[in-house]
């Protein structure tokens, strides 16, 4: 099985509009080779270079295996028209929330599994861990794919917020500004 993009190669740049610095849609992917026998697909993807550690950005499941195209932005509900659900990010919202590292050029990790089941609907919105548990036994097959994403700003372009002397790139001032 295999993940690729349309619009980013594996290890390679995400395009701006699919981040949090753009429109913050969800990119286009398309999964290959998905095992005959599976029952249902899933999608976590997640930037381990957080600082606070792994940082998930989306959190989907219960496709159905002949799913294997995801047009770009995906709409932030609990239950899409196809019947997939999706979980809370670490945003804490619903849905895709694209790329959108405090400094440094990070990785985010684009997982995609094959189960051999559908996975139990919780009464509220699953988050990462409890995906991953839920999965347990259960995966089949799984790929990834790795966008990377560098905040705008070059050196040059930091300003000085001067009522607390912190040094900020232009393009992301103060949640105050």
């Amino acid at each position: 099985m295999n993940i690729t993009s349309p619009v980013f190669q594996n290890q390679a740049a995400i395009p701006r509009e699919f981040t949090g610095e753009g429109r913050d849609q969800s990119p286009p992917l398309d999964i290959a080779d998905v095992p005959k026998d599976a029952k249902s697909l899933a999608l976590v993807v997640d930037d381990p270079d957080a600082p606070g550690g792994n940082f998930t950005h989306w959190v989907l499941f219960n496709l159905k295996p002949s799913q294997t195209h995801l047009e770009p932005h995906v709409q932030p509900m609990p239950v899409l028209q196809s019947g997939a659900r999706q979980g809370v990010n670490d945003f804490k919202r619903v849905g895709y929330g694209g790329p959108m590292p405090p400094s440094g050029k990070h990785h985010y990790i684009f997982h995609v599994y094959a189960l051999d089941r559908e996975l139990p609907i919780p009464e509220q919105a699953i988050t990462r861990q409890r995906l991953l548990d839920e999965m347990k036994g259960h995966i089949l097959a799984e790929a990834k794919l790795v966008g990377t994403y560098e905040k705008d700003g070059k050196p040059g372009d930091w300003k000085v917020d001067e009522s607390s002397q912190e040094s900020f790139p232009a393009s992301d001032p103060p949640a105050s500004y």
